[in-house]
């Protein structure tokens, strides 16, 4: 089943058009296979990790095959944000730089009813016009109607109150794509991923990306460490948040420009 909001390439002029109606396309053929699997074959250990600390802390129930932050020296992290994929889309959606806010997946599974199931849209406060939040689902697995392909609901950017249950689900639209594809939608979109029917994972990465002023859901600069981030191209610098950092004390805060956690472009 072909989704009929799949482009193989799309200028900007249509990327306008289509998520200016819609709030949501999809990007065929994005990623190669190997890069996938290489992506797939890291999820399951990076989850026990995240899974222990989720039961410890007494919020197992409802996040059984959510992993967040996958911003680590060891992943896959560094190789997917040196390939800029749809870096030209943020940047013209952000109108500017932009920093990653945070980057989690999803191991959708026949026993699984994880949070994100319900409707939701993936920034807390409504801003219409104004964009701040633009968001990219990897896709790691065929996404199918059997196997909960993501429900959108189009044009739901433009509407600030959630929509009820009936209506979402009566019209909201299926994320259909094949492995390796992204889904770029606007952070307004209203939102639910669907129930897997199968016997397989259905695993994708999700990411935000935000204008650098907007606060991260983690501080990545300072969990990679502040020595190690001198180390990196002005790209990874960038989006990874080094030039939009806070300063902790006075003589952070006091330094010449070049030097200063909070650099000029930024918002």
């Amino acid at each position: 089943m072909k989704n009929k909001f799949a482009y193989s390439k799309a200028d900007l002029d249509t990327f306008d058009q289509i998520m200016n109606e819609y709030g949501w396309i999809v990007y065929e053929d994005a990623l190669d296979v190997d890069f996938v699997d290489e992506i797939n074959n890291s999820l399951d250990a990076a989850y026990e990790i995240r899974r222990q600390i989720q039961i410890k802390n007494g919020i197992g129930e409802n996040m059984k095959g959510t992993l967040h932050h996958l911003v680590e020296r060891e992943l896959f992290t560094f190789k997917f944000l040196e390939r800029k994929y749809c870096a030209d889309q943020i940047r013209h959606f952000l109108n500017g730089n932009y920093i990653l806010n945070s980057l989690g997946a999803v191991i959708n599974t026949k026993d699984g009813s994880p949070y994100v199931q319900n409707i939701h849209r993936d920034i807390r406060s409504y801003t219409g016009d104004y964009k701040v939040m633009i968001q990219l689902m990897i896709i790691l697995d065929d996404f199918t109607l059997d196997n909960g392909a993501t429900f959108l609901l189009s044009g739901s950017h433009k509407q600030e109150n959630k929509p009820d249950d009936e209506y979402f689900f009566k019209n909201a639209e299926r994320a259909i794509a094949k492995k390796g594809s992204i889904v770029v939608f606007d952070a307004n979109v209203w939102h639910a991923t669907g129930k897997n029917n199968t016997d397989k994972p259905r695993r994708a990465l999700t990411m935000a990306f935000t204008r650098p002023f907007f606060k991260q859901q983690l501080d990545y600069p300072r969990a990679i460490g502040y020595e190690f981030g001198k180390g990196l191209n002005e790209n990874l610098r960038q989006v990874l948040g080094y030039n939009s950092r806070t300063p902790e004390n006075l003589d952070e805060y006091y330094q010449p420009v070049e030097k200063r956690m909070y650099q000029p472009g930024q918002g």
